[in-house]
Parts: structure tokens; C-alpha cells; sequence
């Protein structure tokens, strides 16, 4: 369908169950796929009043059951890769698995971490995302992003983006990333590829598959804490416990996977349940890495007010 206001391809109650890694079905009035910058910038100035949400690969991400009511942003065609020397310059909606593969094919070493997470560059760079010891700003040089409030388009340097554990500026201002450069290291295929394949085997053992439905980490892991959120919440007896299809992963106590028909109120119901009892127990108060997204029922909105503070 073409919008008759925009030159965009966009869906009206479009099911976004494929479109979040934890499986979610819930509906979006309406949902939008830009097919580069231009395109994106003038949706989200159209429909700036509107609270637009621009939605990668969906991981990290809990949308309402209830359904979203706000104009959804699908960045998947916004895909490319600049390649120069060492230097990369990558569009927002790259997926960080292929993004991994196509340094390897480089020869460029600094992205191999990214082989096992189920996101896009905007997710990563947004949430600084990061595995085994580094992270997505590691290696970054610049990024693009466009400024709503002020409709203009900013050069950010590294040290502008407000880089720390699972944060960036993108976070605080009202900006969307549009692409990011990063310098990588030059390494021989067959190191960048040992490295990646144990990344995988290290996932595999302690994390869900990425076919497995769950939004990734539940919980940032507390700062000057003896133990892991992960370990908290298996210290308090929460392993493969259960709140309808929500369940805590065996392996690993910061995931929760979705059984087959789970809804964004068992799984409020559950982290926040995890949330109290770590409380209770550790006088620590977890901070999820999820966001949620849509329609609110009255308990998910008190609860969530909670959780979030």
C-alpha cells in the first residue's frame, strides 16, 4: 500500500508477531518501511506528533498485546555498507549477524561479537549492545542521526554519543540514529572466523537459540554487585519458572522465553514478580534492558511505572 500523503510503502493493522524476536502478537495501526533516510525523515516529520517508534530487528522489545497505536518505522530496507579500507559506514537497518559476516569477509577484525546477537545496527547503537568483553562503540568512529525536535540532521563523534553500559545518547535526546562509521582492525579470516565460532558455541551453551523466542537480556546486570542479575534471580529459585508461555530460561535466569502464545501481561507479570523478589532478597533493584511498547492495561502500567524507576 502507498500512502497518498507520502511516496512510502506502509500497512494499516499489520501483525508484528515476526517482527520481535520474542513472538508477541499484537497489531500496529500503522507500520511503515522506509527505503532510506530521506524516506524515514519525512514519516517521522509527517507523523512527529504521533510519537513515532522506529523498530529494527525487534529484539530487546516488548510490544503490547493490546496492540500499538503509534506509527511503527521498519528500518530493514535501510541496509547498506560502505566499504573502504578499514573503515565501514553502515546504514541503521543492517542486521548485526550479517554485518559480522561481511567484516570477516574483509578480512576485518572488532565485530565478531556481534555474530550471536539478534539485532540491528540502530538497536545496538542505541542500547551500546555488547558481548564478551566489547562493545558496538568500541569501534565506532561517527554516527548520523537526525534530530526531531530541531528537524535537522547531526555528525555526532564518538565522545558525543554518551557511550556507557547498555546506554547512549540516543537514550536521552530525541535522535535517530540513521548510520554509523567504524574503523576496524585487519586480521586473517581464519582468526576472525575461530573467534566468531566460539562466540556461537558460548551462546549456544548459555543462551537461547536465536530461534528460540525471547527479547534477549531481561535486565541490565547492577553496577558494584557481587553477583550478576542472572545470578540473582537464580538464587532466588526462579529457574524455568513460569507465568503462562513465559518461562525462565534453564540455562541462563536473565532470559525468558515464550512458550508458543505468550502476552505482554505474562510477561510483565513475571519480571515483575523476578523484580520484587531480587528486591526482597538482595535489597537490589533491577533495572530491565526491555522496553516496552503499546497499549498498557492498568496493572501492566503501574507495574511498568515501577520497573522503570
Amino acid at each position: 500500500m502507498i500512502c497518498s500523503q507520502i511516496d512510502v510503502k506502509y500497512y494499516d493493522n499489520f501483525q508484528l508477531s515476526n517482527y520481535n524476536t520474542l513472538k508477541i502478537k499484537s497489531t500496529a495501526k500503522n507500520f511503515f518501511l522506509p527505503d532510506n533516510s530521506g524516506e524515514l525523515i519525512t514519516i517521522i516529520k509527517k507523523f512527529k506528533n504521533e510519537n513515532p517508534i522506529i523498530l529494527g530487528n525487534g529484539s530487546n522489545v516488548l510490544f503490547s498485546s493490546k496492540g500499538v497505536v503509534e506509527p511503527i518505522i521498519h528500518t530493514s530496507k535501510m541496509n547498506s555498507i560502505n566499504f573502504l579500507g578499514s573503515t565501514l559506514e553502515v546504514d541503521c537497518g543492517v542486521k548485526t549477524g550479517y554485518l559480522s559476516k561481511f567484516a570477516l569477509d574483509k578480512g576485518l577484525s572488532g565485530f565478531e561479537f556481534l555474530i550471536g546477537i539478534p539485532a540491528t545496527l540502530g538497536g545496538a547503537v542505541f542500547m551500546n549492545a555488547g558481548a564478551h568483553n566489547q562493545t558496538i562503540s568500541d569501534k565506532l568512529i561517527s554516527a548520523k542521526v537526525y534530530d526531531i525536535e530541531n528537524n535537522k540532521t547531526l555528525n555526532l563523534k564518538k565522545q558525543e554519543l554518551g557511550f556507557s553500559y547498555r546506554h547512549s545518547i540516543l537514550q536521552e535526546k530525541n535522535f535517530v540514529l540513521l548510520s554509523a562509521k567504524f574503523c576496524l582492525d585487519k586480521d586473517t579470516k581464519e582468526n576472525i572466523k575461530s573467534r566468531m565460532d566460539e562466540n556461537l558455541i558460548f551462546r549456544k551453551t548459555r543462551q537461547p537459540s536465536l530461534s528460540t523466542p525471547n527479547a534477549g537480556s531481561v535486565f541490565k546486570n547492577p553496577k558494584d554487585c557481587e553477583y550478576s542479575a542472572g545470578a540473582m534471580i537464580d538464587k532466588c529459585g526462579f529457574r524455568g519458572y513460569r507465568i503462562g508461555d513465559c518461562e525462565v530460561y534453564q540455562n541462563h535466569c536473565n532470559f525468558i522465553i515464550n512458550k508458543g502464545s505468550a502476552t505482554s501481561n505474562d510477561y510483565t507479570n513475571l519480571v515483575f514478580e523476578i523484580y520484587s523478589k531480587v528486591k526482597q532478597e538482595f535489597n537490589v533493584d533491577l533495572t530491565p534492558e526491555i522496553i516496552y511498547i503499546g497499549k498498557k492495561s492498568k496493572d501492566e502500567e503501574e507495574k511498568w511505572k515501577i520497573l522503570k524507576n
